[in-house]
């Protein structure tokens, strides 16, 4: 958020004109909230399907891939399929209420909710690579399983969770809706996203932005799922008012932005929701003094979003581009061994960024053609890209280099 300031000596009528022109009349010790902006023309006249995360375009690319033993596809294929969660002998472990309290404390249906979210996406992949059919049938059999039982979510941490099982869900309906003929109870998944998923995760959270990125990427790919214009258009808006609050330029001043409705209006509230950090550099997130691993959530749901946009035929890649660079770039450099200033974090970073680099990377750096040295080092050291266990799942396989 871009920091502005009256000076002490302004007039009134000079404050009143700089009002006007839209000039911060916040303190000089706040920073400025990010414009919460109205999406009115973000939803498509038409959307595109399968366009959640993936495309059908994208999904040929990596077949033909897979095909031709092509690496790193092939060798990320590889690992997709020895993974628990290609197997056909799955069976889904559904709940009527998924409760999740904070660091997983109650966990009841929790884990099991999100893997087998996971599992349905792993292997809807997995049947439009091979086109054996016994894919897509145990796919279906985990969403219909969820569809007909879930009715809701609770305890402190049902948000995030709605968020994370709500973003792999749709990816995986989207696939099999549009490319496997036969899905009879697709209504009824449909109305479970509608009824249970979508009101968690609509209106989004002033908890830690990777809390409402994860949200808003559920949001979105459940709104396409659905065709439903209206939560497309808010979750944009969500989106738009979060980013530039999750990661921080030098050209917005000297405090970060903040989201709309943060309630975030002092200098030290600020530092304090930027877990203490008081200088501030290109690219670094709110949560980079918490942990690597919990922005990593926010700059792969960063990407989740922009890429799904892209699909859907508005790219929100060069709105946040060059925020998302600077980011993947800056932790990027750690990750690979750089020592960590003392002004940054105290000189130590804890955890690890994840499996979170492809998507972001492969848009900027090999569709837009923006350089990223460190960011490219990481991934391609990294691959094949795995899984979380949580909302990302198999980036390598279906982004390494993708051009579509």
């Amino acid at each position: 958020m871009r920091t502005g300031t009256i000076a002490r000596g302004l007039g009134l009528a000079t404050a009143l004109a700089a009002l006007i022109t839209g000039l911060s009349m916040t303190p000089a010790s706040a920073g400025r909230a990010a414009p919460d902006r109205a999406p009115a023309a973000a939803a498509p006249a038409a959307f595109t399907h399968p366009g959640v995360l993936v495309s059908r375009p994208q999904l040929d690319f990596v077949r033909a891939k897979v095909q031709a033993g092509a690496q790193p596809w092939k060798g990320a294929y590889d690992q997709m399929m020895a993974s628990k969660y290609a197997s056909l002998g799955r069976t889904a472990k559904p709940r009527a209420v998924v409760e999740c309290g904070s660091y997983s404390n109650p966990n009841y249906g929790c884990t099991d909710e999100r893997e087998d979210a996971i599992a349905a996406y792993t292997l809807s992949l997995a049947w439009y690579i091979t086109q054996d059919s016994r894919y897509a049938a145990k796919a279906i059999e985990l969403m219909d399983a969820w569809s007909a039982v879930i009715k809701d979510h609770t305890n402190s941490n049902a948000p995030l969770q709605t968020g994370w099982a709500g973003s792999s869900w749709p990816r995986a309906a989207e696939i099999i809706k549009y490319t496997y003929s036969g899905w009879p109870n697709a209504g009824r998944f449909a109305t479970m996203l509608r009824d249970v998923y979508l009101p968690k995760v609509i209106n989004g959270s002033n908890s830690n932005g990777n809390w409402e990125l994860s949200m808003t990427e559920a949001a979105i790919g459940i709104s396409v799922f659905l065709e439903d214009r209206t939560s497309y258009d808010k979750a944009v808006g969500k989106f738009r008012g979060r980013v530039p609050a999750y990661i921080y330029l030098t050209s917005d001043g000297a405090l970060p932005k903040t989201a709309p409705g943060s309630g975030l209006d002092t200098r030290d509230k600020i530092i304090n929701y930027w877990q203490g950090q008081s200088t501030f550099m290109d690219g670094l997130s709110q949560e980079t003094c918490r942990d690597l691993t919990h922005t990593g959530y926010g700059l792969s749901a960063i990407s989740h979003i922009a890429e799904t946009s892209r699909i859907q035929g508005q790219d929100l890649y060069p709105e946040i581009a060059d925020r998302l660079r600077h980011a993947l770039g800056l932790h990027a450099k750690y990750q690979l061994g750089a020592a960590v200033p003392s002004s940054l974090c105290g000189g130590s970073l804890k955890d690890n960024l994840g499996p979170v680099t492809e998507v972001g990377f492969n848009a900027l750096h090999n569709r837009m053609g923006i350089a990223m040295t460190n960011t490219q080092t990481l991934t391609e050291q990294r691959r094949p890209a795995g899984t979380d266990n949580l909302f990302v799942a198999w980036e390598t396989l279906t982004h390494a280099n993708n051009p579509s």
